[in-house]
């Protein structure tokens, strides 16, 4: 595939999540179908097919993007990019369809038919190894089991997102977060450390 040929497909897999996301996060994933998906996105669903093969191949592009759109707003380094992650997700979870979309696919999947742990074992996976670069800093208590840490933040989301969806339209899931790490940082880092982690939103990267 020659360069401009591989960013045209580029371009138009983009638009396909996006409106796929708008259309999951409006609908569900039982609500959503493929001709929807195109209508918004202007394309046809030949192409929908090309690049993900069905409807549900485009709902775990979805739920597997999570990560992708929180990642590259951030230049923190061990503990604190995991907080980091935690508020910026906080924060685009009200503005990123692309996330909502991918975090409500997941949680509800299990009522259209899928069973796939994959976006919740990527979340783990990635909170674990900066847990261990926090460890190789010193950022940590010796006991913490940064699997099990790692575990319970991916769940403590998880819960908190749909409590805070039910209850508030997800206005007051920054603050629930942030409740959370009030709650868990004096139980996996010292006094010293706890000084430097900052936990303001008013510091998460907007765009």
């Amino acid at each position: 595939m020659t360069t401009a040929n591989a960013e045209r497909a580029a371009r138009t897999r983009k638009r396909l999540l996006l409106a796929a996301a708008e259309i999951f996060d409006e609908a569900g994933y039982e609500g959503a179908a493929v001709t929807r998906i195109v209508e918004r996105a202007g394309l046809t669903l030949g192409a929908l097919y090309f690049h993900f093969g069905s409807k549900q191949g485009v709902a775990e592009a979805l739920m597997n993007a999570q990560a992708t759109t929180i990642e590259p707003h951030l230049d923190s380094t061990g503990l604190q990019r995991l907080v980091d992650i935690t508020l910026v997700w906080a924060h685009r979870m009200q503005h990123d369809p692309i996330l909502r979309a991918g975090v409500r696919l997941a949680v509800e999947q299990g009522s259209h038919g899928m069973n796939d742990a994959t976006s919740f074992e990527d979340w783990r996976k990635l909170m674990r190894e900066l847990l261990e670069t926090a460890r190789s800093d010193g950022e940590l208590e010796e006991r913490v089991d940064t699997d099990r840490t790692a575990r319970f933040v991916v769940a403590a989301c998880t819960g908190m997102q749909v409590y805070s969806q039910l209850a508030t339209g997800r206005s007051d899931l920054m603050e629930r977060v942030c409740d959370m790490w009030t709650l868990l940082l004096p139980s996996i880092a010292p006094a010293a450390v706890r000084t430097n982690i900052s936990v303001d939103p008013q510091a998460v990267p907007a765009s």
